[in-house]
C-alpha cells in the first residue's frame, strides 16, 4: 500500500488518472504492467485496466437499487470475466451480511467497502483509490486502512491511494510526498 501524500488544493485526481490509464501525461511514459501506457490508444488503455487496474473514485458510482454483491457481478461482466470473484471480494470487505442489501441503504462506510469489493472482485494488479476515507469517520477510516493493507497482502494487489487521513497514511507500507502537507 502506498499513500501519495499532496498539499491540501493540489489536484489529487489529476495525478491518479494517469495511474489508472485515464488520462495520459503531458510529457514522459508510464509503465503499468510491463506496458507504456502512452503507446496505447483509448481502447488499449480501457483493456489495460479491464486485465490490470482497478480505480475507485472519490464518488463510488455504484448502482443504487442493487446490492454489493451485484455491483462486483456487473463489474465482472463488464470485463467479460466469471462471475464467482465477487462474492470472495465481498467476503474480503466484510460485508457478507449486507451483500443483497440495495448499497443505497448502506452506510457511508459500507458503500466505500462495496466499491472496494467491485475493484477487487476481478483481482486487478493494482488499485487505484482517490481519497477512499473521505466520507468517513475517524473508526471507519482506520478499518478501511486495515483492510486495504489486508487486500494488498491477500491479493497481492499493489494500492495506491491519495488520502488527507492521517489514520490511513499511518498503515501504509511507503508514502510518496509531493510538496509539503
Amino acid at each position: 500500500v502506498t499513500a501519495v501524500i499532496v498539499p491540501s488544493g493540489s489536484p489529487k485526481t489529476t495525478l491518479l488518472h494517469p495511474l489508472a490509464g485515464l488520462d495520459l501525461p503531458d510529457e514522459g511514459d508510464l509503465l503499468v504492467d510491463g506496458v507504456s501506457l502512452t503507446s496505447l490508444d483509448r481502447a488499449g488503455r480501457a483493456e489495460l485496466r479491464r486485465r490490470s487496474v482497478a480505480f475507485v473514485g472519490q464518488t463510488v458510482g455504484l448502482v443504487p437499487f442493487l446490492g454489493a454483491r451485484e455491483n462486483a457481478e456487473i463489474a465482472l461482466e463488464l470485463r467479460g470475466l466469471p462471475g464467482d470473484g465477487a462474492a470472495e471480494a465481498i467476503a474480503a470487505v466484510g460485508l457478507e451480511e449486507h451483500a443483497e442489501r440495495p448499497v443505497s441503504e448502506l452506510s457511508a462506510g459500507q458503500r466505500e467497502r462495496a466499491a472496494l469489493a467491485r475493484a477487487l472482485a476481478s483481482r486487478p494488479l493494482a488499485m487505484i483509490a482517490d481519497e477512499p476515507t473521505s466520507r468517513l469517520d475517524a473508526a471507519n477510516s482506520l478499518a478501511l486502512g486495515s483492510l486495504l493493507a489486508e487486500v494488498a497482502r491477500t491479493f497481492g494487489t499493489t494500492v495506491i491511494c491519495a488520502p488527507h487521513d492521517p489514520l490511513l497514511v499511518e498503515q501504509a507500507d511507503a508514502e510518496l510526498s509531493l510538496g509539503s502537507r
